[in-house]
């Protein structure tokens, strides 16, 4: 790498421009309107406006190229010729049986040929030994000095530059002993093989031999002092001196016997000595090694030198004869060149070698004609794989992100650049890209819209197809000269492609015929360009023809064919002038004629090009084409053709390319009638015409310098193939000039009348021109008329004429007048037109008329216009007189501004009138509202009049309105504020200070909206207040609903109402004794009301229907029982009503419940082996029929239910208490008793828990329909319960009482009795006894089973205690028996009586518990019902012990926790009760703290005397018999059998 490009700096940025949407509209004039800018750097960059993005239309699909490859360090001429010294001088080396290593000297590369360039600037290598000037040398290669540089690069030269030199000049390089080398140290570094491998893994093109190059940076091994004692070749060549040492003689072979003879030849020596033929200058000796990289010597299969020893035939004597003694003796020493076959003697060549050299060997004749062959012409290849755009562009991120080790996008441009101006001039690196360059447009699809292409284009791809932008539009534009050409001239009418990567550049060139170009970057990253002007186009050129001689002199074109590069900076250095620029996506890059252009891509890319060409292009084109001539380059297209077709035509042509035109012409046609006068002196006269476009370009073209001729041309008859342009009228043929003849396009006369049409076309905007300055000055003092302006201005527009100052002129004139005769025509035109049109004020109108007077040209409207103004003048006299009187009616205000507003101009006095109109029109509008007659106007009206007074003109009067009116609006806000801060304030006023205001506010006379709400409101709280009086002081307390809704229609009043606060109070103390009294009835989750609950049951006597309304209360579908009784809402607020159809409904529920079981018992049991479902009646809750075990019979209606459905007592209690003294066998005494959900419906408290809450009711100032139903289930249970216990007191049931206490007493007695209940839990111990503890009468058949009790004993305690109870009652259950009383009819029949109507009521009473065992021990033991409890309760228990089981671990797990915060919680909890209860109102805490605390176990006594205390209560029966009854006072504290909840 050059040092010089460590510091590449960037030319200076090309001028970049922006237009806007108007500038952007036409290409060709934009370009022109800054081509004097831009010219001057010969290139430049537009952005277009943002908004224009025109889609890319290419289908990427089927985009398939294959692109060119370009090696970067073959790009830059230097370079290249640097390449180009070291493969002349590799090759030398390598014909000689050597391979080249290029030296390091100080860590670079040795430049051999900056070295041989210097060398021969000093002087040469004699004069520069002579004078000791190797160090200035080493200066000039930019070594540092001091360290003995210059001997070492004088070194480096003698071993391998020198013998070169010598070779090319043809002298005798052993005469040429300068200096001689005594130590062996300095020849070891020549000693050694060199290697030129391929630089490029590519296969050359057959046009270019530069993919053979050498990589000559590898290393190889020195041979050392060892290696050269043992090889005596090496110690033979010591005694030469400066000429060239046999550089390369390297170690001595592995296999020595490959030196030995055999019979087809010798295996080549280590060194040969080549010698030229004889000549005047003497011999020139070459010393040349041979030896690959690994020192391995080749093998000689291939060898073609051979020993002609043994070939004694006659006719090959004269063959083996030696080129340079001419003799033919010693045929085994006698050399056979593989280049031309001649033979050499290996002692007559100069230096002598010692033997036969190995492999390939070339005489010094063969030598110096491949090392005088000049290179082939340089171009690129073509790749050999085919590409997408997809699989491109990955290949091209690829190699840019593993180049710079860095995603693509971060890569910054200027560290891109630098590297690429870097590796272009690095002969030490070899990096190869792939460009996709010169893609035809017309095959592979534009990345513009095109709109004759075979899809249908939509609204948006037809605007940028039509765009003059676009590159398929803008050549063929009308002003563009390459319209004029028919031919789709590839790259230059059509345009290319270009699918860029890192690094892949487009080299030095300008365009062909020097036209314009212009390159749009769709997508993609920069495309970086450096540009020179057209100015320094030749000294461009000529400086690097001074750098690079050598490629211009086998190539002169060279820069016309895109292949070379030079450093901006170099150029820059030699005075040229460079710009830069980055293209970025959705640019454009234009470049002017001549201007020289170059560039590389940052990344991948995509890109279109295309030449255009304009009016100015045509000199240049003419230069360019004779520039050719001389170069002998052919032509894309005639210039000759093209000029004579526009001039064909000259009324096609815009004034501007005409006039262009006519000057081409003229100097074409000059130069014709020059050239045919030539003609005409060589004596040549024959001629014919010929129509040169039809002819193809090749057969029209000058053999000699290659130029498409059109208009003439000179051609031979004995000699048809060729012609000549007849500037080379000597260079045809050598026949005479009598068989020559002219083959011309136009005579001589047809020439000069195009010349003329065309200088008509040019000179007609001359005449045109001065008809219009005559026009526009006046000067004659008669005006044109405004349609003989217009005339010109059109034939302005169609013979296209150039935009000019005098155009302009006309133009404006024009507007103007049409402006005038616009305004005029609204003046003069109908009423609707003026009125809705902007009107002209009284200065316009006259200055209207001054403009119209001063235009160049004569209007009849000017008329119209003064008629106008005289009718302004007799209204502005009418208005003025209006105006000064003192009060004007309205009627003549109205008429004088339709009369103002039909004259279409604005007048001042009309303004006047206006105001002077709505100051009378408020002021009365004012005196309407505020009369005392007239009926109040709402705040609204009197604000909008305000509102409306602010934008009346002022006036005294009006201000005095305006006053009283806003004082008058502020008072009305300020109590409409005050009302509106009543209606919504939280805390409400009280009636007296609503009165107040009201009574205040009237006197305002406007109506006030929310004095009106305020008004509205206090009167239904006057009304509201009425209602609460009329129902406290009523004869009975107030129904609950009517305080309710008192309370609600209170609380949406605005007004502050003290009645309020005490009516919440009763409703809230009334709500929650419903609550009470709902938790104290209802069971949890019950669709029953407390209501239904009170209230008997009157729909008993079916039992469809019963099972009906079940589900109908799941489903919430039924009616409720009040309306069974047929109470109403109306009927629930009559006391009288609920005590009269309560009483008729316990009569139809005991009716209905007789009927039922009258019904029911006539059913087949489901337990019953014979019961089937199809043939069972009964239905159970969940729909089904019960049948099978597992059926339980409710006691009260007799109905069957499947006993998993229901709830059914429990023979396993829950608690285990200590009892020993309830016998075991008292099975009369076991919960047994089941009453199913239809017949239970709620928790049935107890009479003393009821009596608490009509204590409680007692107390309420309110009647709840549910208090009275309380009152009447208490009336009926006492009445009950007074009947049982006088029933139960008479002789006969106190008699059966004491049997069977004797039995229980029997059976605490017995020992083995005793010892059995320790064996049974006490939980099922518990529930057998139904928590009865006294005595009866025992039988004698319960003692005769008690023996076999004692084998169970054992079996008992093995088991679990669940599982032992169960088992251990069920092995009981044969030893049952009974009855144990004996009841008669007449006692049994009162009990069942008594039990049906207990069992109705929805109170629990102990009574009712002493006459159901009465009756169960009257009859035989329910065996299937007690086997049917226990196998239910069997699964049930199962289950509740897991989940006691598992809350216990729960709560030990939890105790440890909570331990710690017991304390807290305590406290926290003491708090949140003290807070609660501060919460509560005195009235409230009070009730809640009576109900919470009353005794539940109240006397007789007290409950006669709630009962008439209560002014609500019923009337009382007589309880005298009540008091009559101790021997059932130990059964009153008995606890009764609790029935589960559903």
């Amino acid at each position: 790498m050059d040092s010089g490009t460590d510091g590449f700096l960037p030319p200076p940025e090309c001028p970049v421009f922006e237009p806007t949407w108007a500038e952007f509209r036409d290409p060709l004039d934009y370009i022109a309107k800054i081509r004097p800018i831009a010219e001057k750097s010969g290139i430049c960059k537009i952005r277009p406006p943002p908004d224009w993005q025109p889609p890319f239309a290419v289908e990427v699909d089927n985009f398939r190229f294959t692109p060119r490859i370009q090696r970067l360090n073959e790009l830059e001429a230097e370079t290249r010729v640097k390449l180009n010294y070291l493969d002349q001088i590799a090759k030398f080396w390598e014909f000689q049986g050597s391979s080249l290593k290029i030296p390091n000297v100080e860590r670079r590369i040795l430049d051999l040929y900056s070295l041989s360039k210097i060398v021969v600037e000093e002087g040469g290598y004699e004069a520069i030994c002579k004078d000791r000037r190797w160090a200035r040398v080493a200066q000039r290669l930019k070594y540092p000095p001091g360290k003995n540089i210059g001997s070492l690069l004088r070194s480096h030269y003698e071993r391998i530059i020198y013998p070169y030199e010598m070779f090319q000049s043809g002298a005798n390089l052993v005469q040429c002993n300068t200096h001689s080398f005594d130590s062996e140290e300095k020849d070891r570094e020549y000693n050694k093989p060199h290697s030129i491998p391929l630089r490029q893994s590519l296969q050359p093109s057959k046009f270019s031999s530069y993919s053979h190059r050498a990589k000559w940076r590898q290393a190889d091994p020195v041979p050392t002092e060892e290696d050269i004692k043992k090889n005596p070749e090496l110690k033979k060549l010591q005694i030469y001196g400066a000429g060239p040492k046999m550089m390369g003689l390297g170690l001595m072979a592995k296999d020595k016997t490959l030196q030995k003879k055999d019979k087809e030849g010798i295996i080549c020596p280590h060194a040969i000595t080549m010698k030229e033929e004889p000549s005047g200058d003497g011999k020139v000796m070459f010393t040349l090694p041979k030896e690959d990289l690994n020192y391995n010597l080749e093998s000689c299969t291939k060898m073609t030198m051979q020993l002609r020893k043994n070939h004694c035939s006659a006719q090959f004597i004269d063959s083996y004869v030696c080129r340079m003694c001419f003799q033919g003796d010693e045929d085994d020493k006698l050399l056979l060149c593989d280049g031309c076959d001649d033979n050499y003697h290996i002692f007559c060549l100069s230096p002598p070698l010692p033997e036969i050299p190995r492999g390939v060997w070339r005489c010094p004749k063969c030598i110096m004609a491949e090392c005088k062959r000049p290179p082939e012409a340089f171009g690129f290849e073509q790749a050999t794989q085919e590409y997408t755009l997809q699989s491109f562009g990955e290949m091209a991120d690829s190699f840019k992100a593993d180049y710079f080790n860095m995603p693509v996008h971060m890569v910054p441009t200027e560290l891109v650049e630098k590297e690429f101006w870097r590796l272009v001039s690095s002969i030490e690196e070899d990096v190869t890209v792939e460009y996709g360059a010169d893609i035809h447009s017309k095959e592979f699809g534009s990345g513009f819209p095109v709109a004759n292409s075979k899809g249908n284009l939509s609204p948006e791809e037809e605007e940028y197809a039509t765009s003059g932008w676009n590159l398929n539009v803008m050549p063929v534009l009308d002003r563009s000269v390459l319209c004029h050409i028919n031919a789709d001239i590839s790259g230059m009418k059509v345009p290319w492609l270009y699918v860029g990567m890192v690094f892949s550049a487009f080299c030095w060139h300008i365009e062909d015929h020097w036209s314009y170009s212009i390159n749009y970057l769709h997508w993609g990253e920069p495309k970086t360009w450096y540009g020179v002007p057209s100015l320094a186009a030749e000294h461009l050129e000529e400086v690097m023809k001074r750098l690079t001689p050598e490629l211009f002199d086998s190539q002169p074109d060279l820069l016309h064919q895109l292949v070379t590069l030079m450093n901006p900076n170099t150029l820059m250095s030699h005075g040229v002038p460079v710009v830069r620029t980055n293209q970025c996506a959705g640019e454009f890059v234009i470049t002017f004629p001549r201007a020289y252009h170059s560039g590389f891509n940052q990344g991948y890319n995509f890109a279109e090009a295309v030449n255009f060409c304009t009016a100015d292009w045509l000199p240049a084109g003419r230069q360019c084409i004779e520039h050719y001539r001389r170069l002998r380059r052919y032509c894309v297209f005639s210039h000759e053709e093209l000029i004579c077709k526009m001039a064909a035509f000259p009324e096609k042509l815009d004034l501007s390319m005409a006039v262009a035109v006519h000057k081409e012409m003229f100097i074409m046609v000059q130069e014709e009638r020059r050239l045919r006068k030539a003609l005409l002196e060589k004596g040549i006269t024959e001629a014919e015409r010929e129509a040169f476009e039809l002819l193809p370009d090749d057969e029209r073209q000058c053999i000699k310098c290659k130029t498409t001729c059109f208009l003439s041309a000179l051609a031979c008859y004995d000699c048809p193939d060729g012609l000549v342009c007849l500037s080379h009228i000597n260079d045809l043929c050598k026949c005479s000039s009598s068989r020559q003849y002219l083959r011309y396009r136009y005579t001589l006369d047809e020439l000069p009348n195009m010349l003329h049409k065309l200088k008509v076309r040019a000179e007609s905007f001359d005449s045109w021109a001065n008809k219009v300055r005559v026009a526009l000055e006046v000067e004659d003092g008669q005006k044109c008329s405004f349609e003989e302006l217009r005339a010109l201005e059109s034939e302005a527009r169609e013979r296209r004429f150039p935009n000019s100052e005098l155009l302009q002129r006309l133009k404006n004139c024009l507007n103007e007048a049409e402006a005038c005769v616009s305004q005029v025509l609204r003046l003069v035109s109908g009423q609707k037109a003026r009125v809705e049109t902007l009107q002209l004020t009284l200065t316009e109108l006259q200055v209207l008329l001054e403009q119209m007077g001063s235009l160049p040209c004569a209007m009849h409207q000017i008329w119209d216009v003064k008629g106008v103004l005289e009718q302004v003048e007799a209204y502005q006299a009418d208005a003025r007189k209006a105006l000064a009187s003192l009060s004007p009616s309205l009627g003549l205000l109205r008429s004088l501004l339709e009369r103002g507003q039909q004259l279409g101009v604005e007048v001042p006095e009309v303004h006047q009138l206006q105001q002077l109109m709505e100051q009378t029109q408020w002021l009365d509008e004012v005196k309407q509202a505020l009369a005392p007659s007239a009926q109040r106007g709402s705040l609204v009206i009197m604000q909008e009049l305000l509102v409306t007074g602010t934008k009346v003109a002022s006036s005294p009067s009006v201000d005095k309105a305006r006053a009283e009116l806003q004082e008058l609006v502020t008072i009305a806000e300020c109590w409409e504020e005050k009302a509106h801060f009543c209606l919504k304030d939280r805390q409400k006023h009280s009636p007296a200070t609503l009165e107040a205001i009201i009574r205040e506010a009237e006197n305002i006379p406007v109506y006030l909206p929310n004095i009106q709400a305020l008004k509205d409101a206090l009167t239904k709280a006057q009304a509201w207040i009425a209602d609460v009086d009329e129902i406290q002081n009523g004869d009975h307390y107030p129904c609950l609903d009517d305080l309710e809704g008192l309370v609600a229609v209170g609380r949406d009043l605005p007004v502050g109402l003290e009645e309020l606060r005490q009516l919440e109070l009763q409703v809230l103390t009334a709500h929650s004794w419903r609550e009470k009294a709902s938790k104290t009835f209802l069971k949890k989750n019950s669709f029953y009301t407390l209501l239904e609950v009170l209230c008997p049951c009157v729909d008993a006597s079916s039992d469809g229907n019963r099972q009906s309304r079940w589900m109908e209360k799941e489903l919430g579908l039924c009616i409720s029982d009040t309306e069974l009784l047929g109470l109403s809402a109306q009927n629930l607020r009559d006391p009288g009503s609920v005590i009269v159809a309560f009483k008729e409904g316990e009569q139809k529920e005991k009716e209905g419940i007789l009927q039922l079981r009258r019904t029911n018992s006539a059913k087949p049991s489901p337990l019953a082996s014979s019961t089937t479902a199809a043939s069972a009646t009964s239905t159970c809750v969940c729909g089904q029929v019960p049948a099978g075990v597992g059926a339980l019979q409710c006691d009260l209606c007799q109905e069957w239910f499947h006993g998993r459905c229901v709830s059914v007592p429990r023979l396993l209690g829950s608690q285990r208490p200590s009892l020993t003294s309830s016998p075991l066998l008292a099975w009369w005494e076991w919960d047994t008793k089941f009453l199913c959900p239809l017949c239970m419906r709620s928790r049935r408290p107890r009479l003393e828990t009821i009596l608490a809450l009509l204590v409680a009711l007692q107390r309420l100032p309110v009647r709840l329909p549910e208090g009275e139903a309380l009152q009447c289930l208490t009336e009926r249970a006492i009445c009950w319960q007074g009947r049982a216990r006088q029933f139960l007191a008479s002789e006969d049931v106190t008699a059966l009482m004491g049997q069977l206490a004797e039995v229980r007493q029997q059976l605490q007695a017995e020992p083995r009795l005793e010892e059995l209940p320790t064996q049974l839990s006490a939980s099922a111990f518990d529930s057998l006894r139904g928590g009865s503890s006294k005595d009866m009468p025992k039988v004698q058949g319960l003692l005769e089973n008690r023996d076999r009790m004692t084998c169970l004993e054992e079996v008992a305690l093995a088991q679990d205690p669940s599982k032992r109870d169960l088992e251990l009652l069920s092995s009981l259950l044969p030893q049952l028996s009974g009855p144990v009383l004996e009841l008669s009819e007449e006692t049994r029949a009162p009990l069942e009586e008594l039990m049906l109507e207990g069992d109705l009521l929805e109170v629990t009473l102990d009574e009712n518990y002493s006459i159901w065992q009465l009756l169960q021990a009257g009859q035989p033991p329910d065996l299937k019902r007690i086997r049917t409890l226990l196998e239910l309760e069997k699964p049930e228990h199962q289950r509740s012990r897991t989940r006691v089981r598992a809350l216990e671990k729960r709560q030990r797990q939890q105790r440890k926790v909570d331990l710690g915060r017991k304390s807290k919680d305590l406290q926290e909890e003491l708090e949140a009760k003290k807070a609660r209860s501060s919460g509560v109102k005195p009235e409230e805490q009070e009730f809640v703290e009576e109900t919470e605390h009353e005794n539940t176990f109240l006397t007789l006594k007290g409950c006669s005397s709630i009962l008439k205390g209560n002014p609500n209560s019923l009337q009382q029966n007589d309880l005298g018999p009540m008091t009559s009854f101790p021997s059932l006072t130990p059964l009153l504290h008995l606890s009764y059998p609790q029935h589960q909840v559903l």
